[in-house]
């Protein structure tokens, strides 16, 4: 792979091989999805196999995101400096150690280490990969930042749909173990790193002007810092280390940026960033294995496709909808409602066509969450090069697995027990988990244990009244899971609609220059 730089290339050119970069780029984050769709399509067989509970399941995959912020910001942070060559050959070799550290679980005993560290570093590579793409794209089109990362990111949804079906003809059709189903996403691996050899890459604007770690950092500051220092204090275990290791992370921060406050547009982006990833990447860790056990496995899996399908389409359509809708801010107000809008509808869902309509509209929505808050980073924040834009990707990828997937984990549980305890309470008392389930401050719930629930699903309509008893629990905790799951899309709405005011104030929305400040004067508007 070629670290040669293209020095032509400047803030407001189209670098020359702007094209074959993006499509190697695309299929970079497009092994990510694959990857996503499997291993969510092996959850019930981890389930049956270790004994987990929703809420370990979801800790084990939310480590598949949480290594993702280590990728981003690390490689945000030196991509710059080291070029994109290196980095994306080290992202090669962390998704080849990932299969082989992912493969080692073979007990109950071991299975939870094993899985979660080969998340953990699957979503490393992820997120390495990430760091090279997004700034790279921004500066290869920078006249068409929104348009472009959307079709970047069109590659997610796309990887879904391939992994989905990989998943459904390696398990469902052909009976293959989960571990066989899980290393066709090695295959999409090796084309992207086949696609980036010998490419030479454009440098960010921030580069060109020589900008360093201090002028880079500035933009996020204390109070951007404090967003993603919270985020990994978390990580690791809050409480006295991991907030100690949080403060000394954020102290770091403040040196670099001499104790620069940060932007706090930037800061709200951040906040509003963590809710994306825990509606968004969060939803679709569990989307579906909920709509699997409300209907049936493949119709489950069909649904998943849609949504999958429909954000692909879409995202290759940002730049006409933008258009008509009149900014990037206007469009993500507008997806944030139709989020809420199909989370509510997802939620009554009671046949399958009335299950593709409201997981139609919850597409919809979702699709621009993720590249249009990169592509204002972008616009807003030049100065900033790869870092504030990765400092996003990974407060976002952070958020789904410390919150989003364990979040909605403990959700399931909780309301699934709930609902258990009021219908069949002896029921409840003969199948509940040996240790209880818990998320950030929130009451430890006993939940189900897992391989009594996979057996009672399995059983179907030959199943006892204990069992059946146990299924009818489960999906009405799966429903009301959906419901709390669209108030994160509501806040968001709210979040969108003062950004709205905010511009508007100022004059509208525009992109702004490298040597002009990303949101105070007045002038960088436009209406």
């Amino acid at each position: 792979m070629s670290n040669s730089i293209n020095q032509t290339s400047s803030s407001g050119e189209t670098a020359p091989n702007a094209m074959r970069l993006l499509w190697a780029g695309f299929m970079a984050i497009l092994a990510a999805g694959v990857g996503f769709a499997l291993r969510g399509g092996i959850f019930g067989a981890w389930a049956s196999e270790y004994h987990f509970t929703a809420s370990q399941l979801g800790e084990v995959g939310g480590a598949g995101f949480s290594g993702f912020c280590f990728g981003i910001i690390i490689g945000g942070v030196l991509v710059d400096k080291f070029g994109y060559g290196k980095l994306i050959a080290l992202a090669l070799l962390g998704h080849i150690i990932s299969a082989v550290v992912t493969f080692g679980a073979s007990t109950p005993e071991n299975a939870y280490s094993y899985l979660k560290w080969g998340m953990f570093i699957f979503a490393y590579a992820n997120g390495t990969l990430e760091a090279v793409a997004n700034p790279l794209v921004a500066t290869a089109f920078p006249q068409n930042r929104t348009h472009y990362l959307n079709i970047l990111h069109a590659s997610w949804p796309l990887g879904m749909v391939v992994g989905a079906g990989a998943s459904y003809l390696l398990g469902s059709v052909l009976n293959l173990s989960w571990k066989m189903q899980l290393a066709f996403y090695l295959v999409p691996t090796v084309a992207y790193a086949v696609m980036f050899m010998g490419q030479s890459f454009p440098k960010s604007e921030a580069a060109l002007k020589g900008a360093n770690f201090s002028e880079m950092f500035k933009d996020v500051g204390l109070l951007g810092g404090a967003v993603a220092c919270y985020l990994v204090a978390l990580f690791f275990g809050g409480a006295t280390t991991g907030f100690a290791i949080g403060g000394v992370l954020l102290l770091i921060v403040g040196i670099i940026t001499r104790f620069s406050f940060g932007s706090l547009l930037l800061f709200v982006l951040f906040i509003t960033h963590a809710l994306v990833g825990a509606v968004e990447l969060g939803t679709d860790g569990w989307i579906e294995a909920i709509t699997g056990n409300l209907f049936t496995a493949e119709q489950g899996k069909a649904l998943f496709i849609w949504t999958s399908a429909i954000m692909f389409g879409l995202r290759f359509c940002a730049e006409f909808i933008e258009k008509k809708i009149g900014s990037p801010i206007a469009l993500l107000v507008t997806s944030a409602i139709l989020a809420v809008v199909g989370l509510r509808l997802a939620s009554g869902m009671d046949s399958f066509t009335i299950a593709l309509a409201a997981l139609g509209v919850y597409a919809l929505g979702k699709t621009f969450f993720w590249p249009t808050m990169l592509a204002v980073v972008g616009d807003r924040f030049p100065r900033s090069g790869a870092v504030a834009m990765s400092i996003m990707g990974g407060i976002g990828m952070l958020s789904a697995g410390l919150i989003g997937g364990p979040g909605l984990g403990y959700a399931k549980d909780r309301f699934t027990s709930e609902a258990l305890q009021q219908s069949s309470p002896a029921v409840y008392e003969a199948s509940k988990a040996e240790k209880p389930s818990q998320f950030l401050f929130l009451a430890p719930v006993n939940a189900v244990a897992g391989e009594k629930l996979e057996a009672a699903k399995k059983a179907g309509d030959q199943g006892t009244e204990d069992q059946k008893a146990i299924v009818a629990a489960n999906q009405k905790g799966d429903r009301q899971t959906l419901k709390a799951d669209s108030y994160i899309p509501l806040a968001m709405a709210g979040i969108y609609l003062l950004l709205l005011f905010y511009f508007k104030s100022i004059g509208g929305y525009k992109a702004v220059r490298i040597d002009e400040p990303a949101d105070s004067r007045r002038e960088h508007a436009s209406v």
